[in-house]
């Protein structure tokens, strides 16, 4: 191999198993699990995680335990299963940062129309990406890390130990399960810590007693998790008093306030009536700052993938391959383009709202162009960044924007239009948020040896697989919590919606817009990035607190550790472990819903123990019930012998 790029673990000569039952089996129902908690966290706090590690890990831990009784496995099985599995988590996230929009606009969507969206965005990404894996995987080798690809190629190699590492993902489950079950199913405890502030008019802090939300913050790391709490605080401490101030002696209500005085609203009513603007035009500018920075790389990027088409166009598919060089034909990627094309002009339950033939075939034809491009510009980006810093939000916000200004030319202005334009959205988000997933597994598979054409049906099989377990995931919740509330607040779907009624309705308070765009720009003065602030100034402080601490956690722990070595084994398996948290919670609070949602159908209210038996002390025991998670946490990142 040439000077800068590696030998493959497995060489192009030997063909051990690989695309088996067992593989694509393991990784459909890691999948599933991984994007049901997926869709919940992305729901409840606004964003996502990576699970290709915590798959990898998990297939490895089930291949040993089979191995146990005889069953063998290779390598590159576990490559595939990580592969298939890892793709639902990605689907996941570009469903919940739009389609939830639908249930806050009042729109009845169903089962067949997200899954719909979801396999058509999901496909385009993996087929997009194809013809841009010998560039973007191979000849950049040395100039694109790929960081998640690199770092589960990393993982399965040192398989060995892969039991060993799987415990903490497996703990984390447990942890996190039994930690919603009793604030969320049993109601033992609160599920929130609040505290008031004195001197300071309607001034509060809290803190959700989440294991997910603090594995989030360990994941995130200190400099994030900081940066998203000093977002919270900002509204919470300084802007919510602000307004308490300035508007309490006003007897009228203030806009978008229809009937309450600002003196009569409560901390948490003038958040969501005023904070919750000002934190979405911060958001919606830190988007647009993160993607006009990325501009240059997304017309390199572009310029390149399109020139490298064009060759293999020209080249043609004839003569033999390598096995690990062997792709999907662009025949393939071609006819599955204009099928997914063809799909959603044709069938109407895709944009349900566009009765004209001609008006799907134009929102159709708006998927597939903005899809190619910005798959083109996500496969790049996540090759420097990594798949948590892809600017999807912003991807999807440019996409929106473009989509109903076309649409308002054209005069669409009403909620069909809104709808049309929001599911055309949604289908380049999930393209894009694929596209990333996929890059990160062709580079696993690079590294590893394993053979592109399996990986590429492998994650096709994933996003096919998964895309009804998501949208039924999605409808569950919303029949049982509704989005834009306490519980799943939908922050990124939200947001969607007040970009095209920006646009279309053009009824936003736009001065609170306007602030919240300011203090995106401030942050970017002082060399804050933006949109991390902005998250943490969009939602509720009681979410970015345990991010807080999971962040703050892991500065100390790897502040403490004996030399680098430790610090990097403290890292790793605290965020194995803080990856089990987030599955365990979600996948309980999934459970909750589902059980929640067969209760009102039946006339019968949930069931739950509830915390009134505990009187004044029932906030006291959620402490220690927050406090019981984050020793454990420690106990578990610490081996016994630092």
């Amino acid at each position: 191999m040439a000077e800068g790029y590696p030998d493959p673990y497995i060489p192009a000569s030997e063909s051990p198993a690989e695309a088996t039952v067992k593989s694509v089996a393991a990784g459909i129902a890691f999948g599933i699990l991984f994007g049901a908690a997926n869709a919940y966290l992305g729901l409840r706090a606004g964003l996502t995680i990576s699970t290709s590690i915590p798959v990898a890990v998990m297939t490895v831990a089930l291949f040993r335990a089979l191995r146990a009784v005889g069953v063998k496995s290779t390598i590159l099985e576990a490559n595939l299963s990580q592969t298939v599995g890892s793709a639902s988590s990605s689907v996941a996230s570009g469903v919940i940062f739009t389609l939830p929009a639908l249930f806050l606009w009042g729109f009845d969507t169903n089962v067949v129309q997200i899954t719909l969206l979801a396999m058509s965005g999901g496909l385009l990404g993996v087929l997009f990406m194809i013809p841009l894996r010998s560039y973007l995987i191979v000849k950049e080798h040395p100039n694109l890390p790929y960081p998640e690809g690199t770092a589960c190629a990393e993982v399965l190699k040192a398989s060995e130990t892969g039991g060993a590492k799987a415990r903490n993902v497996f703990l984390g489950l447990g942890i996190g399960a039994l930690a919603k079950g009793l604030t969320g199913w049993l109601k033992l405890v609160p599920d929130e810590l609040v505290l008031k502030i004195p001197f300071i008019r309607k001034a509060q802090v809290g803190s959700d007693v989440s294991a997910a939300l603090f594995g989030v913050g360990y994941i995130l790391g200190p400099r994030v998790a900081a940066i998203m709490v000093g977002g919270g605080l900002l509204s919470w401490l300084v802007i919510i008093p602000v307004i308490a101030y300035w508007g309490g002696g006003r007897v009228e209500p203030l806009y978008p306030e229809l009937t309450l005085p600002i003196a009569d609203m409560s901390p948490g009513l003038i958040w969501t009536r005023y904070v919750r603007y000002i934190g979405a035009g911060a958001v919606a500018m830190g988007g647009l700052i993160t993607l006009v920075r990325s501009i240059p790389t997304m017309i390199e990027s572009f310029r390149i993938g399109a020139k490298q088409l064009r060759e293999r166009i020209g080249e043609g598919e004839s003569g033999t391959v390598l096995r690990t060089q062997a792709d999907l034909s662009l025949r393939t990627v071609g006819l599955g383009a204009i099928a997914i094309f063809a799909v959603l002009a044709a069938v109407p339950q895709a944009f349900s709202t566009i009765e004209m033939p001609i008006g799907r075939t134009l929102a159709a034809l708006l998927v597939v162009i903005f899809a190619f491009f910005f798959v083109t510009v996500s496969s790049r980006i996540v090759g420097l960044v990594g798949v948590t810093s892809n600017p999807t939000s912003g991807m999807t916000i440019a996409t929106l924007l473009g989509t109903a200004s076309v649409f308002l030319l054209l005069g669409w202005t009403d909620a069909s239009g809104k709808v049309a334009a929001l599911t055309v959205g949604a289908v380049v988000a999930i393209a894009a948020s694929i596209a990333g997933d996929t890059s990160q597994d062709l580079k696993t598979g690079y590294l590893l040896g394993a053979t592109p054409r399996r990986q590429q049906l492998g994650e096709l099989a994933g996003v096919l697989t998964s895309a009804a377990f998501v949208a039924l995931t999605v409808l569950l919740l919303a029949h049982a919590y509704g989005f834009g509330g306490e519980e799943l607040p939908a922050p990124q779907a939200t947001l969607m919606k007040l970009v095209i009624d920006g646009v279309l309705s053009q009824s936003l308070p736009w001065t609170l817009v306007g602030i919240g765009a300011v203090l995106a720009i401030v942050a970017e003065l002082f060399r804050i990035p933006s949109l991390p602030f902005a998250v943490g100034v969009y939602l509720p402080v009681s979410t970015m607190v345990p991010v807080f601490l999971g962040g703050s956690l892991r500065w100390l722990l790897q502040r403490r550790a004996r030399n680098e070595e430790d610090a990097i084994a403290r890292r790793d398996r605290g965020i194995l472990l803080g990856s089990g948290l987030v599955g365990g919670e979600g996948l309980i609070g999934v459970v909750i819903a589902g059980a929640a949602g067969y209760a009102v159908s039946s006339g019968r209210s949930p069931w739950s123990v509830g915390y009134e038996w505990a009187g004044a002390a029932a906030e006291w025991l959620a402490l220690a019930l927050f406090v019981g998670i984050i020793y454990v946490f420690w106990k578990l990142t610490v081996p016994r012998h630092a």
